[in-house]
């Protein structure tokens, strides 16, 4: 046969080999809906409840809002960055390790870089899920009800993008699964009460608020609390540079890192 008639391989446009790999996840994670879904939804309904009308009979004033409506604002970015963080880790090191996913999709026209981008893209598509399915019940309860709560979700979706790209650099040093206990309890549990979610940042120490600043939640909570309280006064360019900034780096790093490991 001649070489010149034979028809090269058409590889997929970018678009399509990204997708490929978010539907993958997304039909698999939506098999088991209820078991995936709900337990992260409701936890911070539960914690919503729990602390915040027990706490709101006693503390009236929060920011110059109730503290319901404090807390309900915080909540609806740490339900994104829980499950972006837990599908980035958890999630990407059984598909790795255990379940040799990649390995199928490596046969594929999909690279490495498209995969693990992928991975983030789905953690940020969870993230805004989320945040959303959170929101909906908070303004149903009427805890909500300013006109800019409506962008909410696209902090979700910064914010499970942000935890997503940690997760991936996370993995790509972890050998044993068990190890991820580290990262949920050593930084992202007290991420979760020194970021403005409970209390104000405001009022922590001043040897603790530079770490507080550092922290990516705090400026996720920021913008929603902007979003919900207009009258708030915050540097929107400065938090939105944080997060822009924070995923394109660890991003970057998250994809190199791990690419080494599974090339090798």
């Amino acid at each position: 046969m001649n070489r010149n008639n034979q028809s090269t391989p058409v590889v997929p446009p970018l678009w399509r080999r990204l997708f490929s790999v978010w539907y993958r996840h997304k039909k698999i994670y939506f098999k088991n809906i209820w078991s995936n879904g709900l337990p992260p939804f409701l936890e911070p309904l539960i914690f919503l409840v729990g602390i915040g009308i027990g706490l709101g009979h006693y503390i009236h004033d929060m920011g110059g809002t109730s503290y319901l409506e404090f807390l309900a604002t915080g909540l609806l970015v740490t339900s994104s960055m829980y499950t972006a963080a837990f599908e980035c880790t958890f999630g990407t090191f059984i598909r790795m390790e255990f379940e040799k996913v990649y390995d199928g999709m490596l046969a594929t026209p999909v690279t490495v870089e498209n995969v693990i981008f992928a991975e983030i893209l789905w953690a940020g598509s969870k993230g805004f899920f989320f945040s959303s399915a959170v929101l909906v019940v908070v303004v149903a309860s009427g805890i909500l009800t300013t006109p800019g709560i409506v962008l909410i979700p696209f902090v979700g979706l910064a914010t499970g993008l942000m935890f997503g790209a940690l997760g991936i650099l996370v993995t790509s040093f972890i050998r044993n699964i068990n190890h991820f206990n580290f990262f949920f309890t050593g930084f992202l549990s007290p991420m979760f009460f020194f970021s403005g979610v409970v209390f104000p940042v405001e009022k922590l120490p001043d040897i603790v608020r530079p770490f507080a600043e550092i922290f990516p939640l705090t400026h996720a909570v920021r913008l929603t609390r902007f979003l919900a309280f207009p009258q708030m006064e915050i540097c929107l360019v400065c938090e939105l540079a944080y997060m822009v900034g924070f995923t394109l780096i660890i991003s970057w790093l998250g994809i190199l890192f791990l690419k080494r490991r599974l090339v090798d």
